[in-house]
């Protein structure tokens, strides 16, 4: 019997690595899509013509419904959120409705359609916030310190109440930091392997960052997105932290990034006060143990290929000017994938 996995926020960076890996499983993929003139697809051009791509919103429970009702599918990956920490302070209304109501519409249609579905909640280590313990593991108490992280924290406990009172297989993976050549331009991983990328083309000659202090446990996404497949494979649902066990500055992020292409990251990096957020989270570390123990999961693209590989793979793009975003997301997916064996080998 082949598999059928619901996806939401299939456009996205998580949502383009899991497709990948669920094709990779001989799994029929479904991606929810939101009827949006905004929408893109680069992401996932590659693979499209290998996915159902079906209409539904989480703001819209009835369209839930309806949506598994028409495609039945064994398992639901919810990666769609407003995922944007910055944003969550202008518009922190629309994080909760999307980010953490969205949780309780989907797993109440999951309830009504069939309880027998298996659910993944995209839980975030923005959840810890000002943390109280280092490392994090699941048992750390949680606070969040933006919009951002307390809606994810309502959808964190909304997945475990819904498990413990309707008997659901829902799982909840406390994802820290993942990057890729795929993530947004507004995040600052990409924001400063794009700049370098531009720098090293003369294209521009300064990067305007915040706070070069702040420190996160930053790993690959491609690595997750496996992760997340895992927990939906165990005899019971759980709680997970999926992190790789190691803590970087943005600062060190800079210097490998600028390093890449032979240029000194304080020659062009400009702290700018505007990008600093208004209750900063300092420090995130986590705990990953119970996924090493129990899912068998461990992170395989060390920091330095990370880094290496999403500054590589912008100044492949750079360097093509003529090309449309569709094509230039393209070209940096097949970059990248070039570069897969080399920072598997180096990770392990």
């Amino acid at each position: 019997m082949t598999r059928r996995a619901l996806i939401t926020g299939i456009t996205g960076q998580d949502g383009s690595y899991l497709a990948e890996f669920l094709l990779g499983q001989g799994y029929e993929v479904i991606g929810m899509v939101r009827r949006s003139s905004t929408v893109t697809f680069e992401r996932i051009a590659h693979i499209q013509d290998r996915l159902t791509l079906v209409a539904g919103d989480l703001l819209d429970e009835i369209s839930l419904i309806e949506l598994l009702d028409r495609h039945r599918p064994h398992e639901v990956y919810n990666l769609a959120a407003q995922s944007f920490v910055q944003t969550s302070f202008s518009q922190p209304v629309l994080t909760g409705e999307t980010t953490a109501l969205g949780v309780t519409r989907l797993l109440h249609a999951i309830r009504i359609v069939d309880p027998s579905i298996r659910f993944y909640q995209a839980s975030s280590s923005e959840m810890f916030g000002k943390v109280v313990e280092v490392p994090q593991s699941e048992t750390t108490p949680l606070y969040p310190r933006s919009p951002y992280g307390v809606a994810k924290v309502y959808g964190h406990w909304i997945t475990v109440n819904y498990r413990e009172s309707y008997d659901i297989h829902a799982s909840s993976g406390i994802l820290f930091n993942h990057e890729s050549p795929r993530r947004g331009l507004e995040f600052v991983t990409r924001k400063i392997s794009n700049g370098v990328a531009r720098i090293a083309a003369g294209l521009t000659d300064e990067l305007r960052l915040g706070n070069l202090d702040a420190q996160r446990d930053w790993g690959f996404a491609g690595d997750y997105v496996e992760a997340m497949w895992l927990m939906l494979q165990q005899d019971e649902p759980g709680n997970y932290v999926v992190s790789t066990g190691e803590t970087h500055s943005v600062r060190e992020f800079c210097e490998l990034a600028f390093g890449r292409v032979g240029l000194d990251w304080s020659d062009h990096v400009v702290i700018d006060e505007r990008f600093f957020r208004p209750a900063e989270v300092d420090l995130l570390v986590g705990d990953a143990t119970r996924a090493h123990s129990v899912l068998g999961w461990k992170p395989a693209t060390s920091f330095t290929d990370l880094v290496h590989r999403m500054v590589d793979a912008d100044v492949e793009v750079v360097r093509r000017p003529d090309l449309e975003p569709e094509e230039a997301a393209h070209l940096a997916a097949c970059h990248e994938d070039t570069l897969l064996p080399q920072a598997e080998e180096a990770g392990k």
